[in-house]
């Protein structure tokens, strides 16, 4: 085992070095193109002689994105990236290619020695490389969530900054260029951005521009509160307070709950992602402790039965973790990674691809088009629905095809293990001596030459092979009732091996399974849309904030009011929008539709409110409450965060902890009882038959 052990690291350590080998040649072969050397003539006496950690990022960067699988973790880290590093593509490339070079450091030598430690074990290879694709997820996605974090209590100090600067200057602009030159934060660029679209010659088409890039919708309201108070200028409330520094404090307000917030999914989730793939880990220990321990469940373990289940839990954990990654949405910048061409639109392209996708997709206007294009909506899914029926077919023919592999190799490794497997009469407990498996072994292998010699032999029948046996030289002088019961042995083997092959219902089985998964796309959205509804109220929460900021500010109306609510509308963004572009043909009609369209009771007093303030009383009063009660509502939407995040957890622990129960459950109690008690059954009636005789 030493020297096995020994050869391992050693080939390991040189696939490894190979690796590297290929990469340095890759890389030396990039840098010898006709670009490199042409940019080389333009940096001849600018850089230096010395090898450049900055300029191996800025290469490694280039080499990354032109390879598809990495391509799509790049792609992510630089969406999130570049929302710092606004208009800095150099340090935005920088930083991508530190983090994939991390994790790629990580990934190599653990994929080499997973390879090594499962040669032969396909179960366990496929697991531990899931197990390490899904913590690889995990890692960047926590990267992500900390970069977000980070940026927003940033804007906090910014905030406070800013307050300072204002009452210094009393001028907007002059204030957030103050802010902006304090290099240690990060977000000043977002103020130095924001200070550039203020005095530029069209800062109400630059904020539009300004919106599509920001990094969440607080830096909006802080832009366009911003906006607004350089052209209508400052008012005093009534306190005698200044309306821009009270909005500000506002701001300030909801950034804190939504830290907490975020603070408090980041704890309750931080280890349920993790918990869901862990189980994909122990299926080799557990497999191996029940047959040591309880002999007669080897049949089970390294049987069919036991390999559908293992794929089974493969196939809960994949599932499971999705969710969990679907849950624990804490609001964070949507990934939009080559959202105009994506591979379904690349794939679309192609005419054959296209007519027969078009085929399952429902014609417009009727009743299913008009179902799959709301949950789409409902869902806020980026997907088109050509896009989204590809994904549908996709998804039915991989499952497909991975039941169809599922059952063929099951049976390959039905009649490996009737070849294989030392042939002898089960025990309770305990397992075989070495003396009791070599006598099995020699067993098996003397019921291997007459299976492997009269396999397809179409007569063969009890006589014959008992006719065989006696004629063959390893049952010479053996007595007839031996001879009998061997050829009973074989014959059954004989007849298991030649069941083993595809049967008509499972491939039926794998149709139905692929069937279940093409609607596997829609649960999904299904899942995203009760998550949706769960914000539904943290939503017009923020929308009541938004309206208290906006209401005393003059030349306000509702039509801006409306604008400003579908800028940072998620759930409710559609009824929104729909009407601020009815909103011209007649202003109460366009709200009492949107009322219509919507039956969240909180969202409908807003529209109510709208209403009024249409038709008969300033903006002001009609939303007056929103001022007197804002205390109320603080601690309110505090509360509602609580069950949010309660709901939240309850849903996550049954979903993260099930791959968990299914392994201990469905994979080691239930096997061990109902093969124990089939065993147990067994073993009383042979009792009970030798007290007969």
């Amino acid at each position: 085992m030493d020297s096995k052990f020994l050869l391992y690291i050693a080939g390991g350590a040189g696939a490894i070095f190979f690796v590297i080998v290929l990469i340095y040649m890759s890389l030396r072969k990039k840098m010898m193109g006709k670009n490199t050397r042409y940019i080389a003539q333009l940096t001849e006496g600018t850089k230096q002689s010395a090898f450049s950690m900055e300029i191996f990022y800025q290469k490694f960067y280039i080499q990354i994105v032109k390879i598809p699988f990495l391509r799509r973790y790049a792609l992510k880290l630089r969406r999130r990236l570049e929302i710092l590093n606004l208009d800095d593509e150099y340090l935005t490339r920088k930083q991508t290619a530190q983090i994939m070079l991390k994790g790629l450091l990580i990934c190599l030598p653990l994929t080499i020695v997973i390879f090594l430690l499962t040669s032969g074990n396909y179960v366990l290879l496929v697991a531990l490389l899931l197990f390490e694709v899904f913590f690889i997820e995990t890692w960047m996605e926590g990267k992500v969530d900390r970069i977000d974090g980070n940026l927003l209590r940033q804007q906090i100090d910014l905030f406070a900054e800013m307050r300072h600067a204002f009452h210094e200057s009393n001028m907007v602009e002059e204030a957030i260029y103050d802010v902006s030159q304090n290099d240690e934060l990060d977000v000043a660029r977002q103020a130095e951005k924001i200070y550039e679209v203020l005095i530029s010659d069209d800062p109400e088409t630059e904020l539009e521009k300004y919106y599509d890039i920001a990094p969440n919708g607080y830096l909006k309201e802080f832009a366009g509160i911003s906006y607004l108070t350089k052209e209508f200028g400052d008012r005093k409330d009534k306190d005698g307070a200044s309306l821009y520094l009270k909005n500000l404090n506002n701001i300030t307000q909801e950034m804190q709950i939504e830290i907490l917030k975020r603070d408090k999914l980041d704890y309750v989730f931080q280890s349920l992602s993790m918990i869901a793939i862990v189980p994909v880990l122990f299926i080799n220990a557990i497999k191996n402790w029940a047959v040591s321990e309880f002999s007669f469940t080897k049949s089970f373990y390294d049987g069919t039965g036991g390999f559908y289940a293992e794929v089974a839990l493969l196939i809960l954990t994949v599932i499971c973790y999705i969710f969990v990654r679907k849950l624990k949405d804490n609001g964070s910048t949507n990934i939009a990674t080559n959202a105009e061409n994506p591979w379904q639109a690349r794939l679309y392209k192609k005419k054959w691809i296209k007519k027969f996708v078009d085929w399952f997709i429902p014609k417009d206007g009727t009743k299913e088009y008009r179902k799959a294009r709301q949950l789409l909506k409902d869902s806020a899914s980026k997907l088109k629905m050509e896009w989204f029926y590809i994904n549908k077919l996709v998804c039915s023919f991989v499952i497909f095809v991975i039941g169809m592999m599922v059952f063929i190799i099951g049976h390959k490794m039905t009649v490996n293990y009737i070849k294989t497997n030392p042939t002898s009469d089960y025990d309770l407990m305990g397992s075989m001596t070495e003396k009791e498996e070599e006598k099995a072994l020699i067993v098996t292998q003397n019921d291997n030459v007459f299976i492997d010699k009269y396999l397809h032999e179409a007569d063969l029948n009890q006589a014959k092979m008992e006719q065989y046996m006696s004629e063959s030289e390893i049952y010479a002088g053996e007595d007839s009732k031996v001879i009998t019961e061997d050829a009973t042995r074989v014959l059954g083997k004989i007849d298991d091996i030649n069941k083993a092959y595809l049967h008509w219902y499972e491939v039926l089985a794998a149709c139905i399974i692929g069937i279940i998964a093409y609607k596997g796309p829609n649960w999904l959205l299904i899942f995203q849309l009760k998550m949706r509804k769960l914000e539904m109220e943290n939503e017009v929460m923020q929308f009541q904030t938004i309206i208290l900021m906006l209401m005393k500010i003059e030349r306000v109306n509702v039509e801006m009011i409306l604008e400003w609510l579908e800028r940072y509308a998620n759930i409710f963004k559609d009824p929104i929008s729909k009407c601020v572009n009815n909103y011209e043909a007649g202003a109460w009609e366009a709200l009492e539709e949107m009322k219509n369209d919507i039956s969240f009771q909180q969202m409908v007093r807003i529209i109510e409110s709208l209403q009024a303030a249409v038709e008969s009383i300033p903006i002001r009063e009609a939303f007056d409450e929103l001022d007197t009660e804002r205390a109320y509502y603080q601690e309110k939407r505090k509360e509602s965060n609580q069950i949010l995040i309660s709901r939240k957890s309850l849903i996550g622990k049954v979903i993260g902890f099930a791959p968990m129960v299914v392994l201990f459950v469905g994979y080691l109690i239930i096997p061990l009882c109902v093969i124990g008690m089939t065993a147990m059954s067994s073993a009383f009636k042979e009792m009970s038959g030798m007290q007969q005789q």
